[in-house]
């Protein structure tokens, strides 16, 4: 005990500082974005995820021994490979061979970078071993099959000198047999100056495009600049809607860089806008838990029709696989929404499907859309309702991680995310004028509560709190999922397993005891718990250690999936995740109708102050204020510049609010 004590407090210690510059490579700036400021000679690399609605980009960067390191993966969903499978999208690899030579004189100079910049866009300044100076942005293109390099070159010198572009370029031609649709034609082209005088302080710019374009399809003439305006608009938006609004600057940055990748991985394919995770294996596709349940709530609180409009689209790609017989819906929509996957079988994705559909159709707020949703989250639960036990908890095959760790015929998630799904059913069934399913549900998850307790609670290394599933010797990370539904039996010990050396590490929670694989889902889930179970001050700490590390540390600036697995890829619904951290653990949203919800704001002891701005939930738009006075909370809703609601809470019971 004395050593579990010990260690948890020089680890709270380590966690509570929200700076530390020791280990941190990057910087926050006063336009929102985070830097790095290059040492010379400096040898480092990192990779980011960038989408748009034709293209996402896996662009590395980086110096080796101070020289520039720029490679880019193309990743096209729509051109679709044969056989057209999860992994079927064309994927193109660009090292440095097609950039350029950039020639001063005569003489090919060297790109010395100074500073790497992120903010929806890579920005890369670079100094030379010549008398020029360079700029860099990288995007991808909105809504475009391209990503964009825009080069800015600046005379630094003070004489006149002759800059060359030797022009580089790529044209790649698929065999027509491997394609779907035929044969593609991927290309990086360069455009601009190709040789000028530039007088002292004089700049000129050239441009890379990369592109890729079905070979029956004429070639899309580009404007660098308004694809540049295009992509800078959309962050914009991104970063101005539901703004976070706290003391601790890391958590407010990393929230607006998790907006971002959560919002911008979705693509317009012949299925429709579908939101899917990326990370080069994921796209043209959705999933039961990375959609249905992880982001697909959190999109009415953004706002972004894109988002919204994904999100209701995958539920109607779910629902197209209901059936009579009640056999499972499959996992994944796969291939713009022409295929399916089911390989690891029933992973409780009707209980995923029916919590996020539930959930979604409450905080959007829109009847009509609750109204076309209804009969697949009422599917989702008959099926679940016929695979529940003599022992009253509900079969799956498996459960998210697919067989990767021990699961068990019945499993504490599948069981938490039915009773969530219940509840929220409940709560919709109310308001679509449902009284008697209404009652059945509510019912239904009074008694699923109880059956999680008798079931699966236990006594695991030494605290009472939940097995994962039956034969469960060995912490598991799910553990908090309990605490993200509102179940609170076993909240004490539950907190101190979560919390003690045996789950957490600086990476994160651990998926089990005594192995070394963590997964950013569940520790973000852990996180929403944490809050949600009043473990306000300590959670807090964690928070703006782990935000520090995703966002300034070694490899920046979003959430992640997996390690060792996926390479700690950035896929997209983990930022979801993390934006729900917010949402609902720190600020304690909970939808309970088309315009209410309950209020629970977690205000930690030494932060005066914290707001959410620009709601777009519950078909309104309204702000969250908490400020802290004396021992109460003053807890102000405002909409339209009204206080819509004002009250000195005791910050004890939820706050009841009708908008």
């Amino acid at each position: 005990m004395i050593r579990f004590v010990l260690t948890f407090t020089m680890v709270l210690a380590y966690f509570c500082n929200d700076a530390q510059p020791n280990i941190l490579r990057w910087s926050l700036t006063t336009d929102g974005s985070i830097a790095w400021n290059v040492k010379p000679n400096d040898t480092h690399t990192d990779n980011i995820e960038m989408s748009g609605k034709q293209v996402s980009t896996i662009v590395t960067y980086g110096v080796n021994n101070g020289v520039l390191v720029l490679k880019k993966r193309l990743i096209f969903p729509m051109l679709r490979r044969i056989p057209n499978d999860t992994h079927a999208s064309l994927i193109i690899d660009f090292d440095q061979t097609e950039q350029p030579l950039l020639k001063v004189n005569g003489t090919v100079i060297k790109e010395l970078p100074r500073k790497f910049q992120h903010k929806g866009k890579i920005t890369i300044e670079s100094e030379t071993d010549g008398p020029l100076k360079i700029r860099r942005e990288i995007i991808p293109s909105v809504d475009k099959p391209a990503v964009i390099e825009i080069c800015t070159i600046t005379n630094t010198s003070n004489s006149r000198c002759e800059f060359e572009v030797i022009e580089g370029g790529k044209v790649i031609e698929t065999d027509p047999a491997k394609g779907v649709y035929g044969k593609y034609i991927v290309s990086c082209k360069v455009y601009g100056s190709q040789k000028v005088a530039l007088e002292p302080s004089e700049n000129t710019s050239f441009w890379l495009l990369y592109s890729g374009r079905k070979s029956s399809e004429e070639p899309y003439l580009y404007s660098p600049n308004y694809e540049l305006a295009k992509r800078e608009n959309f962050v914009s938006s991104i970063f101005n809607t539901l703004q976070l609004q706290t003391p601790s600057d890391t958590i407010n940055s990393e929230f607006n860089f998790a907006k971002i990748r959560a919002s911008e991985s979705i693509f317009d394919t012949k299925g429709g806008l579908m939101h899917a995770p990326g990370g080069t294996s994921y796209y043209a596709a959705i999933w039961a838990n990375d959609q249905a349940e992880y982001i697909n709530p959190f999109f009415p609180f953004l706002g972004d029709i894109s988002g919204v409009e994904s999100a209701i689209n995958s539920f109607r790609h779910f629902a197209r696989y209901m059936n009579p017989e009640y056999k499972p819906i499959p996992s994944s929509i796969i291939a713009e929404g022409v295929d399916y996957w089911n390989g690891a079988g029933d992973r409780g994705d009707q209980a995923m499907i029916a919590y996020g559909a539930s959930r979604f159709a409450l905080a959007y707020g829109d009847k009509e859309t609750a109204k076309e949703l209804w009969p697949l989250i009422e599917w989702c639960l008959e099926y679940l309702n016929r695979n529940i036990s003599s022992e009253g908890v509900i079969f799956s095959n498996s459960d998210e991680l697919e067989g990767r760790f021990p699961a068990g015929e019945y499993n504490l998630s599948t069981n938490t995310l039915a009773y969530g799904g219940l509840v929220s059913a409940s709560l919709l069934a109310n308001e679509l004028q449902k009284p008697e399913l209404s009652k059945i549900y509510g019912q239904r998850a009074k008694a699923l509560k109880e059956s999680i307790e008798r079931y699966f609670g236990a006594n695991v290394e030494g605290f009472s709190t939940y097995r994962y599933y039956d034969g469960n010797t060995k912490l598991r990370a799910w553990i908090c999922i309990p605490l993200t539904m509102g179940i609170y039996d076993r909240k004490e010990e539950t907190l101190k397993a979560l919390f003690s050396d045996k789950l957490w590490t600086s990476n994160g929670i651990l998926t089990e005891s005594g192995d070394k694989t963590f997964w950013d889902r569940a520790t973000l889930y852990a996180f929403r718990g944490l809050l949600m179970a009043g473990a306000t001050d300590k959670t807090i700490g964690y928070l703006k250690f782990y935000s520090s590390q995703r966002l300034l540390g070694e490899h920046v600036p979003y959430p992640i999936e997996a390690w060792p697995e996926g390479n700690k890829r950035h896929l997209s619904a983990e930022s979801g995740l993390y934006c729900r951290v917010i949402t609902e653990g720190l600020f304690g949203i909970e939808p309970t109708g088309f315009r209410n919800f309950k209020l629970t704001p977690r205000l930690p002891a030494d932060w005066d102050r914290m707001s959410l701005k620009n709601i777009k939930a519950f078909q309104s738009d309204f702000d969250i204020n908490v400020t802290r006075i004396k021992d109460s909370l003053l807890v102000e809703i405002v909409s339209k510049g009204k206080i819509v609601f004002s009250s000195n809470w005791d910050g004890v019971s939820p706050i009841s609010i009708k908008l």
